[in-house]
């Protein structure tokens, strides 16, 4: 009879745990995201809110929109406005909600051999690399930060396909582009809050900021119900509540690294 009572405070207890287990969503996010800590910050407060385990897939803008028009992930959250535009136009998207932003950067060796420290545009610095061939990191993932990095180019005039070897296109992830960048001593175009974020800085220092074509928008894109009958569609609406929630605000403003804030959020 005891073993029997055992048994059954066993089940009752595991049955009890599984009862109270959070729900699950599963969300594409940018590796710059990732790399700049913000996720630990917000997960912990988002289970103990919503009682909602968000479980992240790390992956560059393009790839992330893909796991999007697959079905693969109920929510995007992403930094590449026309594409997440057309995700939605073509209707896989339900709608782009904005959350926060920040802005990019370029990196380089602290001793500026392409001088583009004193630069009057992010064209102008750009035009200074590719005339003195200096070293440049490029993700060519086709990530946000690769996708604004080619806008740059173009707009100064440039075509990275013409570039001879001192242009490394890397394929990978933002802390894995800096990481050679800093093995290099290379110039590279970051995400502000992955280079604050990143701890194998070299010889690089933060070179160039302030045009505003380096603005850089994050937006939360939940995956349209109807093209995707699986997706959780209700859970993708609380984590958009709670992300645009006074709450949040207060987790992504008072976020910082050596006192400087990575990212600033302005979710209307």
């Amino acid at each position: 009879m005891m073993r029997f009572l055992s048994f059954l405070t066993l089940i009752l207890t595991l049955c009890s745990t599984a009862a109270h287990a959070a729900e699950t969503l599963r969300m594409a996010v940018t590796t710059s995201f990732h790399n700049s800590g913000l996720a630990e910050q917000l997960l912990p407060e988002i289970r103990e809110d919503l009682d909602l385990e968000v479980q992240l897939l790390v992956v560059g803008t393009g790839q992330a929109l893909k796991l999007g028009r697959a079905g693969d992930v109920d929510a995007i959250l992403v930094h590449s406005r026309t594409a997440e535009e057309a995700f939605v136009a073509e209707g896989y998207g339900t709608h782009r909600r904005e959350i926060m932003y920040n802005d990019f950067v370029l990196i380089g060796p602290a001793a500026d051999p392409a001088g583009i420290q004193n630069s009057a545009s992010a064209s102008e610095a750009l035009q200074s690399i590719a005339r003195t061939r200096a070293d440049f990191v490029s993700r060519g993932d086709d990530s946000g930060t690769h996708k604004q990095e080619l806008r740059l180019w173009a707009a100064a005039g440039q075509d990275p396909a013409q570039f001879d070897r001192w242009y490394k296109s890397v394929g990978a992830g933002m802390g894995a582009a800096l990481n050679t960048a800093s093995g290099v001593n290379g110039y590279i175009l970051s995400d502000r809050a992955s280079w604050l974020n990143f701890g194998n800085k070299g010889g690089l220092a933060l070179l160039f900021a302030g045009d505003p074509v380096l603005f850089n928008q994050y937006a939360y894109l939940p995956v349209n119900p109807a093209r995707h009958g699986h997706v959780n569609a209700e859970a993708a609406a609380q984590l958009e509540d709670w992300l645009t929630s006074p709450r949040a605000q207060a987790l992504i403003d008072g976020y910082q690294i050596q006192g400087e804030t990575l990212f600033t959020f302005n979710a209307r």
